[in-house]
């Protein structure tokens, strides 16, 4: 048995990080990621590194990225091209909190040098967001190494003060109620992005979904519909739908109505215009974990298309989603379900139903909002949690 020696960083020195990420969800990881890195070097004054190795969708959300250099520095944090499992590390290149995210098991030469580092660094696992209760148990929860002196935490985001929280930047609010306020900043927002006046003044939905998302049947339900909708697809989202309904390729710039739908497919945007682009549309239909995040911040009505699982467990997650957040929300759960393939039903009803209720989506976003806000935002909890280890006060870790 390995002698597990209080050799860490004292609390008050934690002031170097580097995060792991590897991109499975093609912007989902690497845009939480950012994010992360973003708000620990502005707000927690840390000296970030970010370790990523897919520098290619890394650039669809942040244009500054070169996709070609090793190395580069990045609004202040230092951003490193990860090639593979393999390399040289010396403690010294190792930080005083090391982050994995979502278990993409960093390079064992890394973890070795994380043992010979004099002090030892925080190691912590994020793990993924859910609803489910089971994560309220695993929070927090150690995990020695079984052959090193060092001892991984999960940390797991949530809804609840028995989890981590959502990520929120702390000028978050103040930034969507001054563009939500001025009617101006929306429209020449829009208009950048290359929509018409009679597209500003339609119903405008935004489309983030994965692939085999039932997109084809919601934009025959559009068309068909009573009122000028325009839907804004970012490039390469939904491509099949979106070919079909342009009867061109979906290239960024193309857009074409038929009906009472227009379809207008948008370039990618870098994160901030994202939020924007949630905050001026009427309907947000968001994916995965990041963009499903951000819309509940934009306090609007959104559906959300889950990660398919084996087995269909993401059912299971997206019911234990339902169950918190849409009690006496008909019509919202119908339209949830359906869009993921959980029920069948009507587009054009579930469309209806779903736009009549949407003032009561509107207040439980408002309500939910200031729930989540009052757990504190992920960064800081995060931060918090490094402390407490670091301390040596882990009496309530779990």
């Amino acid at each position: 048995m390995v002698e597990h020696q209080d050799m860490s960083v004292p609390a008050s020195q934690l002031r170097t990080l580097t995060i792991f990420c590897k991109v499975v969800d093609n912007f989902g990881d690497i845009g939480i990621c950012w994010r992360l890195a973003k708000q620990l070097r502005r707000e927690h004054e840390l000296d970030v590194s970010l370790r990523v190795d897919d520098l290619r969708s890394f650039r669809r959300i942040c244009p500054q990225v070169d996709a070609e250099a090793a190395r580069q520095h990045i609004d202040g944090i230092t951003v490193l091209h990860w090639k593979n499992q393999e390399g040289r590390f010396t403690p010294d290149d190792v930080a005083d909190i090391v982050i994995e995210f979502f278990g993409c098991d960093i390079p064992p030469s890394y973890i070795e040098a994380m043992s010979r580092r004099d002090p030892r660094p925080v190691w912590l696992n994020l793990e993924g967001l859910t609803t489910e209760e089971w994560v309220e148990g695993c929070h927090r929860l150690p995990s020695p190494h079984p052959r090193l002196p060092l001892t991984k935490h999960f940390f797991f985001p949530g809804f609840t003060d028995r989890t981590g929280g959502l990520l929120h930047e702390d000028d978050l609010e103040e930034q969507r109620f001054r563009f939500q306020s001025a009617p101006g900043a929306q429209s020449a927002f829009l208009a950048e992005l290359g929509l018409t006046a009679a597209e500003i003044a339609s119903q405008k939905v935004s489309l983030f979904c994965y692939s085999y998302a039932p997109a084809a049947a919601l934009f025959d339900a559009w068309e068909r519909g009573n009122a000028p909708l325009t839907c804004l697809v970012p490039e390469g989202v939904a491509a099949d739908a979106a070919r079909a309904f342009l009867e061109a390729d979906p290239v960024a710039g193309a857009m074409r109505t038929r009906g009472a739908l227009t379809v207008r497919i948008l370039p990618f945007v870098a994160q901030p215009d994202y939020d924007r682009l949630l905050w001026a549309c009427d309907v947000n239909f968001v994916r995965g974990e990041d963009s499903f995040v951000r819309a509940q911040w934009a306090g609007k009505p959104f559906v959300w298309h889950i990660y398919a699982q084996d087995e269909n467990l993401h059912h299971k997650k997206l019911r234990a989603f339902l169950q918190r957040y849409a009690p006496g929300l008909e019509d919202f759960a119908a339209m949830s379900l359906v869009w993921n393939g959980v029920q069948d039903g009507d587009w054009q009803a579930l469309w209806k139903g779903f736009v009549a209720e949407a003032p009561k989506i509107a207040a439980r976003a408002e309500d939910w909002r200031r729930e989540v806000l009052a757990i504190g935002d992920f960064a800081s909890n995060m931060m918090a949690f490094a402390r407490q280890l670091q301390s040596g006060n882990t009496e309530n870790t779990v």
